[in-house]
């Protein structure tokens, strides 16, 4: 998010981590919805769509090694979190995507990252893991558990950031139910938002399920899902400029905007 390691502003270059998807997707992992039928050849299509709306708002895009054997490897949000010129490789909460971090650290060292690496029997997910403004949010459910918010809590400690534990039931991922606006607000669809106390003033509330997840483009641009138009609307009166990508097949595998790429500093 901006504010962190420099914020969008701040950036020489813009640059955006992508995985292409494999042939296995339709296999992905579902915990808190039904599973539906994903058309593959449709499901690349929109990934290039997503690859294609970064270039177009001028951002470079990395693409990092395949990994085809892991059907959830296009959530590339996943593997890895990034804050400042550290990189640090998750472990995850489901045994079957823990392959997923394979070739990453040759990327991000390539990039100027020092990498570090969550250990047993720490679990931790991108995912889970929302930063603002010095402040690094991480869900606590499914996926991550205490052990992997002191590592990273321990690994972020440098920094001087506030690390907060926020527990999850309703969703898969921290991100699946909150992330932040260019100026710091707090997103979230309210029937899936477990701890709304946690965001206090800094909450809005958006009509969506989908509109509640954004990437951030620029400071007064955001990439969402095109499933959560009445939410644009929202963002388009607050000032900012919406740029909107079909997702529906990742959607079915609980996926998102945010799950799909990984912002890297310039």
């Amino acid at each position: 998010m901006a504010g962190i390691g420099g914020t969008l502003g701040g950036m020489n270059r813009r640059l955006a981590l992508v995985r292409r998807p494999g042939d296995r997707l339709a296999e992905g992992l579902v915990t808190h919805i039904d599973r539906s039928p994903v058309d593959l050849d449709l499901a690349m299509r929109q990934w290039e769509g997503y690859v294609e709306a970064f270039r177009q708002e001028g951002w470079t895009v990395v693409e990092v090694p395949p990994a085809d054997d892991h059907p959830d490897s296009v959530f590339v949000e996943d593997p890895v979190f990034v804050y400042g010129d550290l990189a640090v490789l998750t472990r995850s909460g489901a045994p079957e995507r823990r392959g997923e971090t394979d070739g990453l650290d040759d990327v991000l060292t390539a990039h100027g990252y020092r990498v570090a690496r969550i250990t047993e029997p720490a679990t931790l997910d991108g995912g889970d893991v929302l930063k603002f403004d010095g402040t690094v949010w991480v869900g606590q459910g499914g996926r991550t558990n205490i052990e992997g918010l002191e590592q990273l809590r321990e690994l972020l400690a440098p920094f001087d950031v506030d690390v907060v534990g926020v527990p999850l039931e309703s969703v898969l991922h921290l991100k699946s139910a909150v992330t932040a606006l260019p100026d710091g607000t707090i997103i979230g669809y309210p029937p899936l938002v477990d701890a709304p106390i946690t965001w206090g003033e800094e909450f809005l509330p958006v009509p969506e399920e989908s509109g509640s997840h954004v990437v951030l483009l620029g400071e007064d641009s955001v990439l969402m899902a095109a499933s959560a138009p009445e939410t644009a609307e929202v963002f388009r009166e607050r000032g900012l400029r919406v740029v909107t990508v079909d997702i529906s097949e990742f959607e079915k595998l609980e996926g998102c905007v945010t799950c799909l790429s990984v912002r890297l500093r310039g």
